[in-house]
């Protein structure tokens, strides 16, 4: 049982957890406070998620999110060391590092040199580790949390770089980037040599229970909801958590509802708010099992808003939603940050994308801070 973990309390200082390197949040609060600590982290990133995109979700839903659930909420600060708007690259490279670079990095800092992630602080732990996406699991979110490269698009290199790594579930699409390769590497045969079960089908996927798993279930990017992907999302996520569980240790876990940024590059509002309603039943199963197992903690974010999406009117009971949308392209706004279970406190107030790296490492214990002198 896990159960004395979660009533094992440490102290935090939040001054250490909130602190920037020449970022613009800054958290004045200098007192220590006592906060549970999570065996487990599940994060959620909505890619292009602001809150005008929850907010029609829950129209649309005819009043119903998981994500309202969350009592811990906060803010977070987008922007990138190179640019005012950043991209998904230098977006999740901030989250998985806790560095800010430039945008088209992935799992580099400014200079292009890597930065370890928190997966891979999780792997050298001891604990298990997962990505689920609904794009290629090679894309810039993924990617930013398992690969370091110089450039987003280097999609065959970021591929190689999961072979670098001790992951124990990784499911999405980008198959072709690991069989279909210009230098003709077999990376799926050197994953079997790893001792992965490589699945294609999501269908295959969902029996798998235990042991190292590489879920390659489309060539490249998973269909759209509106093009009948289904409960992909959802599936993944349980069957990640599930096997993820076995470890006592602990898990660290990222979940990816990519498309709701698609749909605002799209400007179509019904792409965004089913792609919103589908991230928000993943974080529902989420939610059940950190409820019963009560050392998880859930926490939802986006790297970025995508659109500059407005809703102009709307209807519960019909479940419609009238938006229209400023831009093609990302946006600099902040972005929601949700949180739920031991810890959740921390992630309270307006702070850097950074700091969600930050908070995470202290709350898994992963770099340990020197007590607090009281």
């Amino acid at each position: 049982m896990k159960f004395s973990h979660y009533f094992r309390p440490f102290s935090v200082f939040l001054l250490l957890a909130c602190a920037t390197s020449g970022g613009i949040a800054q958290n004045s609060i200098t007192k220590p406070i006592r906060v549970k600590k999570p065996d487990n982290i599940i994060l959620f990133i909505g890619d292009g998620m602001g809150v005008t995109q929850v907010y029609a979700g829950f129209t649309k839903n005819q009043g119903q999110l998981n994500l309202m659930k969350f009592t811990s909420l906060g803010f977070s600060l987008t922007y990138s060391a190179s640019d005012y708007i950043t991209d998904s690259g230098a977006g999740g490279t901030a989250i998985s590092t806790g560095n800010k670079t430039y945008n088209g990095a992935i799992g580099v800092d400014r200079a292009g040199v890597p930065s370890k992630t928190i997966l891979e602080f999780a792997e050298e732990k001891g604990l298990s580790t997962g990505l689920v996406s609904t794009s290629s699991i090679t894309h810039a979110t993924p990617a930013s949390f398992i690969a370091h490269e110089k450039f987003r698009d280097d999609y065959e290199a970021i591929a190689a770089d999961f072979l670098d790594t001790d992951i124990d579930v990784f499911i999405g699409g980008g198959r072709n980037n690991f069989t279909a390769r210009k230098d003709k590497r077999n990376l799926v045969q050197e994953l079997r040599d790893k001792g992965y079960q490589v699945i294609y089908s999501m269908d295959s996927v969902t029996g798998i229970q235990k042991g190292k798993l590489a879920g390659l279930v489309v060539p490249e990017h998973a269909p759209s909801m509106l093009q009948g992907r289904g409960d992909m999302l959802t599936q993944a996520s349980v069957t990640a958590i599930n096997i993820l569980n076995k470890n006592r240790k602990g898990f660290f876990l990222m979940v990816e509802g990519s498309q709701i940024d698609w749909g605002g590059h799209a400007n179509n509002t019904d792409f965004v708010v089913e792609e919103m309603i589908d991230l928000d039943k993943a974080i529902g199963k989420a939610m059940e099992f950190a409820e019963k197992d009560r050392n998880t903690l859930v926490i939802v974010t986006a790297d970025h808003e995508t659109g500059g999406m407005a809703i102009l009117d709307g209807d519960y009971q019909k479940g419609t939603v009238t938006a229209k949308f400023g831009t093609t392209d990302h946006t600099g706004v902040m972005v929601p940050v949700f949180a739920w279970g031991p810890g959740a406190e921390l992630f309270q107030g307006i702070q850097e994308n950074t700091d969600i790296f930050k908070k995470m490492m202290l709350l898994l214990e992963l770099n340990p801070e020197p007590p607090v002198q009281q």
